[in-house]
């Protein structure tokens, strides 16, 4: 498919950059530094764009079959999330992009207890209004009238190395026996290159652990 992504140079969105090379995709990677991205392949295209900017939105992804956002916001910025989305849902309905599938946040996933994660005991106090960003981002996509996924990580991602296994959720937590929620960068970018490859999350939320 001919694919483009936001935030390619980030931890996830650089390791979501590598398996869809190897996977055979026609990449399009849109990043404000392109000196940043360290990948050179005849399938890759690297252009310098801003995600704050829907005309440059747009024009990049205009006869997409499908772009991925794996934009993430420094810490103190988190306000900027709620613009970039704003600007990407515009910028994917002007271009006429077939679909959109953003990678969100673990906070607005139900646990057990029926809260959110970001409400329960024990969650991180540093990251609650990243979190709450996230889920007023989420909001915004679920309210939107194109064609989304939007894919959620497990409570604790790792750098762990791609395995290939993993279980899927929705809007729940996925945790294992001991209680715990993890996925590794490597299996999570391959969950969400499988959901490209195969839809089955259109118009709804997603989440990966083992």
């Amino acid at each position: 498919m001919k694919i483009a992504i936001f935030g390619a140079t980030g931890t996830i969105g650089k390791t979501i950059l590598w398996e869809l090379m190897d996977r055979g995709h026609e990449v399009t990677a849109i990043v404000r530094d392109p000196s940043k991205v360290e990948m050179v392949h005849e399938r890759l295209r690297v252009e310098k764009g801003d995600l704050l900017n829907p005309d440059q939105v747009a024009d990049f992804t205009a006869g997409q079959e499908a772009v991925v956002s794996a934009y993430g916001p420094k810490f103190g910025e988190e306000e900027e999330l709620l613009e970039v989305t704003r600007s990407l849902i515009e910028g994917v309905r002007r271009g006429k992009a077939s679909r959109l599938v953003v990678v969100g946040g673990a906070g607005s996933l139900l646990t057990d207890s029926g809260e959110m994660l970001m409400d329960t005991p024990g969650f991180p106090e540093e990251v609650r209004t990243l979190a709450k960003a996230h889920v007023d981002a989420y909001g915004l996509i679920e309210e939107s009238d194109i064609h989304w996924t939007y894919m959620s990580p497990a409570a604790t991602i790792t750098s762990g190395p791609r395995t290939g296994h993993f279980r899927i959720g929705m809007n729940r937590l996925v945790t294992d026996d001991l209680g715990e929620s993890t996925i590794s960068v490597g299996d999570f970018a391959a969950a969400l290159v499988d959901e490209l490859d195969d839809p089955q999350f259109i118009g709804s939320r997603f989440t990966v652990a083992y």
